[in-house]
């Protein structure tokens, strides 16, 4: 009789011990639950936090273990007040550094600038890159490189509106991108990996928390009027227009998407910032884009219809008439009430409203010109890493899909002006958008590589490492841009087609 009294009792402490290790998880997660709660309760009413300001010591936004997105169940706030206050932190005034915007032969002393680099473009902080992540070497007296004008999918150059300055001039916009150190250290890693089998080119990898990519669309300086050129960020780059012969010249930044990894999401956020004076937003229930005054990449007047955001045959089928499709790439249609879609419409709007406002109010220097437009991301709630991984692989082709059940989140026509200008749409038509056809990130950042065989991973969502391993293989970089253009255009005609 022992023997059955003792296997009994061992069976009922095995079911104990379980049954405690339940009721533990089932606290921790109902914990985890009440402090997301109770974080969100204290921002509710304002959405940005005090240890912002000054933006001098703008901390970094908690984005690991123990963060607002360390949870099984996140909210639509925390992404976004995770991407002001990246924005923040990365612009924040850091080493001081002479710049020397015109080298004039015959003059002995040339013109010079003492300025604080905001963190994005001290080298001791991130380092600027090619499309292809490697390194861009600095040029004397210059703080970015600039030679980049061709706009990802359309291919398009953008240029300024002439009649904004005075001089009557119109100017290319140029690009530069910056990787954090994190971000770098990931991409060798895999790459190496890649190259010697250890991780196969199908896999499920992905980039750590703190990896973090911005692009940053800039202007020359001629291009705005002198009354109006305190309220844009300056600083000095070193231009090229063929790639060997670099001139000095001071520049105005326009526009960034700051692109980071925090916990739980390898897919990356997606925040985009511009300049409050670039362009006006299409009003849809007017079914027009319009401005009283001349704006950069607008002329004063009105436009109807698409015209002034599509490129076609070498340039914009109608010019100086960029706008903005959507306001915070949060879509609405004809009537101009919001669309459904796979999330609450009017929730997302009203806290980018809301964060927006709290930063004019508190931020004091030339950052407080520039506005946040959105940010998109997906839905990985109640998912562990493994998980999350696959669903960003299964999802693929249909990640940017914003239908009501979706996945996406945020700005699910996430797209800054002087990026996307021509790709905010992929219809031919305004009246052709609907919630199945969203132009977002997600269209052309997906988890294939641009290679032979399509082999899929979360490490292909950054077209920068996919361009990174293909060169690791010996391919040219024209070889390159042409498996990327192959991807675009196939990625272009199939959300053309839905």
């Amino acid at each position: 009789m022992k023997k059955p009294f003792r296997l009994i009792m061992s069976t009922l402490l095995i079911i104990g011990v379980a049954s405690l290790n339940s009721c533990k998880k089932k606290e921790k997660e109902t914990e985890k639950k009440e402090e997301a709660v109770a974080y969100n309760a204290k921002v509710d009413s304002s959405l940005c936090m005090s240890d912002w300001f000054p933006h001098a010591k703008t901390p970094p936004p908690a984005e690991g273990k123990g963060s607002p997105f360390d949870t099984i169940s996140t909210t639509n706030a925390i992404f976004h007040q995770w991407s002001w206050q990246k924005f923040l932190w990365a612009t924040k005034p850091t080493v001081e550094v002479t710049l020397i915007p015109i080298i004039t032969q015959g003059e002995p002393t040339p013109i010079v600038i003492k300025t604080k680099l905001p963190l994005f473009l001290n080298p001791e902080r991130m380092h600027q890159v090619t499309s292809h992540l490697q390194k861009v070497e600095p040029k004397e007296g210059a703080a970015v490189v600039l030679t980049d004008t061709l706009q990802a999918g359309s291919s398009g150059v953008l240029k300024t509106n002439p009649a904004y300055n005075k001089n009557n001039v119109s100017e290319t916009v140029f690009y530069s991108i910056h990787i954090s150190p994190t971000m770098q250290k990931a991409a060798e890693k895999y790459k190496d990996s890649l190259a010697s089998g250890a991780l196969a080119k199908n896999n499920l990898a992905t980039f750590p928390v703190g990896s973090l990519e911005l692009k940053v669309s800039w202007v020359a300086k001629s291009a705005i009027p002198e009354d109006k050129i305190a309220n844009y960020y300056t600083t000095v780059a070193a231009i090229s227009r063929d790639g060997k012969n670099y001139t000095n010249t001071e520049v105005a930044l326009l526009g960034m998407h700051v692109v980071g990894v925090v916990e739980n999401h390898p897919e990356f956020i997606w925040a985009t910032f511009e300049h409050d004076e670039l362009a006006p937003n299409y009003n849809w229930k007017e079914n027009k884009a319009s401005s009283s005054t001349n704006k950069l990449l607008f002329a004063e007047g009105t436009t109807i219809g698409i015209d002034g955001i599509t490129w076609s045959n070498g340039s914009a089928k109608e010019k100086y008439r960029a706008y903005d499709l959507f306001k915070f790439g949060v879509p609405r249609d004809s009537t101009g009430n919001f669309m459904k879609t796979s999330q609450e419409e009017s929730v997302n709007f009203d806290n980018i409203q809301n964060i927006n406002d709290c930063v004019k109010k508190n931020l004091k220097d030339v950052w407080n010109h520039y506005f946040y437009n959105g940010s998109l991301w997906i839905d990985t709630d109640g998912l562990n890493s493994k998980k999350q991984a696959e669903l960003l692989v299964k999802l693929n082709d249909s990640l940017s899909d914003s239908k009501p059940g979706a996945h996406t989140r945020g700005s699910v026509n996430c797209a800054n002006v002087t990026m996307e200008t021509y790709t905010q749409t992929f219809k031919s038509s305004l009246s052709e958008i609907n919630a199945g056809n969203l132009a977002n990130c997600f269209s052309c950042h997906n988890t294939v590589n641009f290679s032979t065989g399509n082999p899929t991973s979360p490490l292909y969502l950054s077209h920068a490492f996919n361009a990174y391993i293909e060169r690791s293989e010996g391919k040219t970089f024209n070889e390159v841009e042409l498996l990327k253009a192959k991807q675009e255009v196939e990625e272009f005609m199939k959300n053309k087609l839905k």
